[in-house]
């Protein structure tokens, strides 16, 4: 397995990336200013994640997203690892926001991250059609946060 820094065209990734973010308008948003590795294993894609720097010792996950066929398989953990590796020495504070979904907010959760705040409708708001997952219309975006080493 490998985990891969991709400096340019990003976009490439793109079906990858919907996957995290099913809107591509709010990709945009964070995608040129956001750091953006890939994990393959066998030459094979199978992972993605964008972090960006939010200030102030912060460091968000904005995307991050696992090929169907691949997730409950430790991926994502092992990305979120690297992160934490990679940026504890810069961040006080890693950071994720994501919907009202019971398997995800578990997920992170069991990734050491904890409930910090909601912002309110943020989804309803912010994307041009309703976003489901698991069958969930997602509303609110509920942030998590866990302390960097």
């Amino acid at each position: 397995m490998a985990i891969e820094e991709i400096k340019t065209d990003k976009k490439k990734y793109l079906s990858l990336l919907l996957l995290g973010d099913e809107e591509e308008t709010m990709i945009d948003r964070y995608l040129d200013r956001g750091t953006m590795y890939l994990l393959q294993e066998d030459g094979t894609a199978k992972a993605v994640c964008v972090v960006t720097d939010e200030g102030h010792g912060v460091l968000e996950i904005k995307n991050i997203a696992v090929l169907p066929q691949y997730q409950r398989k430790g991926y994502g953990r092992q990305l979120i690892h690297f992160v934490v590796a990679q940026y504890s020495h810069k961040y006080s504070v890693l950071q994720v926001g994501t919907g009202n979904t019971p398997s995800t907010l578990s997920f992170y959760e069991r990734c050491g991250f904890h409930r910090s705040h909601v912002v309110k409708n943020f989804f309803t708001d912010h994307y041009s059609h309703p976003i489901y997952e698991n069958g969930i219309q997602l509303v609110d975006m509920i942030y998590l946060t866990q302390r960097m080493p």
